[in-house]
């Protein structure tokens, strides 16, 4: 029987380099920063949600790193990164992706339901684009919490389980990057809530609206530019938000002084 470790690599090692906004080689300067460039104005939310600038001397473990390119933001901070990945191709483009740039990080091939690090060894634990597609999402957010030291810094994403983009795949087939993964889950606010409830100050930060593709082509593409972006950036902020994408979890771990 194949284990989900290694369903997991194998699948990601093919599609960890499959960024359909480049035509550049993989691990050149230019195809990092045209993902990175691409990814940014995508996810807009995230400069103003995570301070990657904030954590100067601060112990980060980015669990899911990928190519490194939100690892690397958190490095050009200051502060001491690790990444991990399942998949041993991933690993070798973050580094490469690192030393180009000319940052220091460490990075790992493993498992983040599985993690060899000691308890309580990171300032913070930074988990993005990763929860939808790992095996047993309570494991690995399990394995986050203990490996996060008191009054550290959890940051997870998690798609919503009422997203706009995944009723529109379910009612027209819009594409979805990676639905073809092993693994896809879903989960609401409650469900989010529910996996991060021994740590305090949890807040949900609702993210990630339309907006124009520049990857995908067709009728349906130049449909949805034209016409359904502008029109769901006219519905008030107040009525849509359920519908977000993105759940982005932000939350601390207890110290054992809080009060009770």
């Amino acid at each position: 029987m194949i284990e989900p470790t290694e369903i997991l690599s194998e699948y990601w090692n093919r599609r960890v380099t499959d960024w359909k906004i480049t035509n550049r080689e993989p691990g050149t300067e230019a195809y990092f920063r045209e993902i990175e460039s691409y990814r940014f104005e995508k996810l807009d939310y995230l400069p103003r949600r995570v301070d990657y600038a904030g954590y100067a001397g601060r112990r980060v473990l980015d669990v899911g790193c990928g190519l490194g390119t939100d690892t690397s933001r958190f490095a050009a901070g200051g502060a001491i990164v690790t990444g991990i990945d399942v998949a041993e191709r991933a690993i070798e483009m973050a580094e490469r992706n690192f030393a180009q740039r000319g940052l220091t990080g460490s990075f790992e091939v493993m498992n983040g339901e599985a993690m060899s690090y000691a308890d309580q060894s990171f300032d913070v634990i930074y988990c993005h684009t990763v929860l939808q597609f790992t095996a047993n999402p309570e494991q690995l957010v399990s394995e986050c919490i203990r490996v996060l030291k008191p009054g550290g810094t959890l940051i997870l994403m998690g798609i919503n389980k009422y997203s706009w983009l995944y009723a529109m795949h379910l009612l027209l087939r819009i594409k979805i990057d990676y639905l073809d993964s092993p693994y896809y889950h879903l989960h609401s606010k409650k469900q989010l809530h529910e996996l991060v409830s021994t740590l305090s100050d949890v807040v949900i930060h609702q993210e990630r609206y339309p907006v124009a593709t520049k990857v995908h082509g067709g009728a349906k593409a130049a449909l949805f530019n034209a016409f359904f972006v502008p029109l769901y950036r006219l519905v008030p902020l107040s009525f849509k938000r359920s519908c977000c994408h993105h759940l982005l979890v932000v939350a601390r771990k207890g110290n054992g002084l809080d009060a009770t």
